[in-house]
């Protein structure tokens, strides 16, 4: 599995960061949230198991600086940081400060799913920090949308409003982010309490 994975997440990142789903969705508040997600949700996972315990796996050779609730915080930081409104404008309308975010959330996704899913994991850090994830992606979503106003400078796609593009794209984080780390948490719990058993 190991050596399909890493191919299949880079096809991923190529799929998100172009082709025929950003020439369907764009710019868009949408557009960008399906971009994000296809990042760390889904690229992240499979990337860091083909990455895990080898020569660019840094959370065996700094396992206390990247350790898994290490990870999940700069995990936190970086989303919530890129989805303030200032950040997320300049990500939206500057093709440097979109790469830079971009960067950031795919080296925070691989962080994360690296130190929780690595070889170096062990016990209930990885669980709790993809419990965390979870429940940090699934507020800032239902933030989004639920929000009264649209919080960004954007355009919108298919055919909706900027206010309904903005809540369709908290719906996307809702459902795929929320749920992705959530499954991540719970396969690892499952997997340590097969562990435990026969000890």
């Amino acid at each position: 599995m190991r050596g399909l994975a890493l191919p299949a997440g880079i096809g991923v990142l190529a799929l998100a960061w172009g082709g025929p789903l950003y020439a369907a969705l764009g710019p868009s508040f949408t557009g960008g949230m399906v971009r994000h997600m296809a990042v760390v949700a889904v690229a992240g996972p499979l990337i860091a198991i083909g990455l895990s315990g080898g020569r660019f796996d840094v959370t065996t050779r700094w396992p206390r600086l990247a350790g898994p609730i290490a990870a999940s915080v700069f995990e936190f930081l970086a989303v919530w940081g890129w989805h303030l409104p200032g950040p997320h404008n300049a990500a939206s309308t500057s093709l440097g400060f979109r790469g830079l975010e971009q960067g950031t959330f795919l080296a925070a996704g691989l962080l994360l799913w690296m130190a929780s899913i690595g070889p170096g994991a062990r016990g209930a850090g990885g669980i709790v920090a993809l419990l965390l994830t979870s429940m940090h992606m699934t507020l800032l979503g239902a933030l989004l949308t639920l929000a009264p106003r649209p919080l960004y400078d954007h355009e919108a796609c298919l055919g909706l409003t900027v206010l309904e593009d903005q809540s369709l794209g908290g719906v996307v984080m809702l459902l795929v982010g929320g749920a992705a780390y959530l499954a991540g948490g719970l396969v690892l719990a499952a997997r340590l309490l097969r562990e435990e058993r026969p000890a």
